[in-house]
């Protein structure tokens, strides 16, 4: 758990290193705000392009080995962005960077999906995701602090961040097992043995009884409740070899899947504009220095990461009482309290009105993606987990590389004359016009959590449907994973 959250939290961390420099990098390459959100939005739009293809990896090879080399190649590419000498070089960077973070998620989700139980998958999203929570305020803590070593540059933000993603491939590559597919290697209490991927076949059963797949504990609650599966959608043979279009249109025709996909780039759209510019946003609009911001972001990290912790812990709970729809449901909720909490944060005028709304939104905000993401798994065949997580993940760069040139653009737009903060105006007009232009860009942006919210309420309309159906296709192709033709029942 702690390796694949230290995965995540270093991806996350860049952006967050954007953002704690984002007054340095405005002065020292003479950039605005929309130019500032492109540098932070570079590696999306690359990992957006990349993103399918890795999910063919995952599903295909090993996926450890994907994973450290290609966070060999992101410690590599984040040293190399220190060296620039322009924003264009920077800029072509960091495309590099979004390259090669492009496999962290589907890869990470797919081995979540076969190290973990079903029934648990809430609360263990929930302790993995942290990580996301942790990498931000890592980037903002670590990039902030090293950008004020030796001559003050920002190219030490970036010099430092390379150093534990380095360490961390490493570590990844020495102690992170690749597990048997199709939940076979799950880490039980009282397994006699870990069945790793080359032990697929002969390997000794650390399960109770001989199943070829992990049935989860939403597919358990479905089958009592007598939910029926859809069969248009039910697989009869293993989907491993179908090819990416054919894949991806059958993850699209999951209904519940879509609306999932949809609720999670809204939601992501906000937290990267947050992450992006919220230390310029609180030294403008608070008229405090960089170091009191930086602590205001730690405790709206601090909020986050509660939330991710108990928002699995419940969905699991209510799941185990017998609530199908429990992990939809809390995350929908999530969604919701997030939008009502950050309103009026950014409507009070005063740092002690907001700054407790602001850490009731972040713990709402972070609660969402544990039970979404285990849901996400209940409702997709063992084989197509790494392209399912691609498609997700696709979405989710997408509008994440959009995110910062939208804030960015909005910003501009509002904050009037002087519209960006540099470091020797910190407190000046610039810094007060700055930030009330994101103060804006934050308020009118924020219909993104309210719909996202609203879709995900309508997914408990077909999530138990299409968990029963990733049930039958299980059952299908354990009965004969070599069955051809490879085509959902018609």
């Amino acid at each position: 758990m702690f390796l694949l959250a230290c995965v995540l939290g270093l991806d996350t961390a860049d952006v967050g290193s954007v953002g704690a420099i984002a007054a340095k990098l405005e002065h020292a390459l003479s950039i605005s705000n929309t130019q500032l959100g492109l540098l932070a939005a570079a590696p999306s739009i690359c990992a957006a392009v990349i993103t399918l293809p890795m999910g063919i990896l995952t599903d295909r090879t090993n996926r450890v080995r994907l994973l450290w080399i290609t966070m060999l190649a992101w410690s590599a590419a984040q040293a190399f962005s220190g060296f620039s000498q322009s924003f264009e070089m920077l800029l072509l960077i960091r495309i590099g960077l979004g390259a090669a973070t492009a496999a962290a998620t589907p890869a990470v989700a797919s081995l979540v999906g076969d190290l973990f139980p079903g029934g648990e998958r809430g609360r263990i999203w929930g302790l993995i995701l942290s990580g996301e929570v942790v990498g931000s305020a890592f980037g903002y803590l670590i990039a902030g602090e090293a950008a004020t070593l030796g001559s003050g540059s920002w190219r030490y933000a970036f010099y430092a961040l390379a150093i534990p993603s380095f360490l961390a491939a490493l570590a990844v590559r020495r102690w992170l097992p690749e597990p048997a597919r199709g939940g076979r290697s799950c880490l039980r209490r009282g397994a006699s043995a870990f069945i790793s991927a080359g032990e697929e076949s002969t390997g000794p059963q650390p399960q109770a009884d001989d199943d070829q797949f992990e049935e989860t504990k939403a597919q358990e609650k479905v089958e009592e409740h007598g939910v029926a599966p859809l069969p248009s959608l039910v697989l009869h043979a293993d989907p491993e070899s179908m090819s990416l279009w054919r894949a991806a249109i059958y993850i699209l025709r999951i209904r519940t899947n879509l609306v999932l996909i949809i609720a999670s780039a809204l939601g992501y759209f906000y937290f990267t504009g947050v992450t992006t510019f919220g230390l310029v946003f609180f030294e403008g609009r608070y008229h405090i220095t960089q170091g009191p911001a930086t602590l205001l972001l730690m405790l709206l990290g601090a909020g986050g990461l509660v939330g991710v912790i108990a928002g699995g812990r419940l969905a699991d709970r209510w799941l185990e009482d017998g609530k199908v729809n429990s992990r939809i449901i809390v995350g929908a909720v999530a969604f919701a309290l997030a939008a009502l909490f950050f309103l009026p944060g950014l409507l009070a005028g005063t740092l002690a009105l907001s700054l407790p709304l602001f850490i009731l939104a972040g713990a709402a905000f972070g609660a969402r993606n544990p039970p979404l993401d285990a849901a996400r798994l209940d409702i997709m065949h063992h084989r197509l987990w790494g392209r399912a997580e691609a498609v997700r993940t696709l979405g989710r760069r997408i509008t994440t590389a959009a995110s910062p040139i939208v804030f960015g653009l909005i910003a501009d737009q509002f904050g009037g004359p002087g519209g960006h903060a540099t470091p020797s105006a910190a407190h000046g007009f610039g810094a007060t016009a700055n930030a009330h232009g994101l103060r804006v860009a934050f308020l009118i942006l924020l219909i993104n959590l309210a719909l996202g919210g609203i879709l995900t309420f309508l997914a408990t309309r077909t999530y138990p449907r299409d968990v029963a159906t990733a049930r039958a296709s299980e059952t299908e192709t354990a009965a004969d994973p070599h069955a051809t033709p490879l085509r959902p029942a018609a």
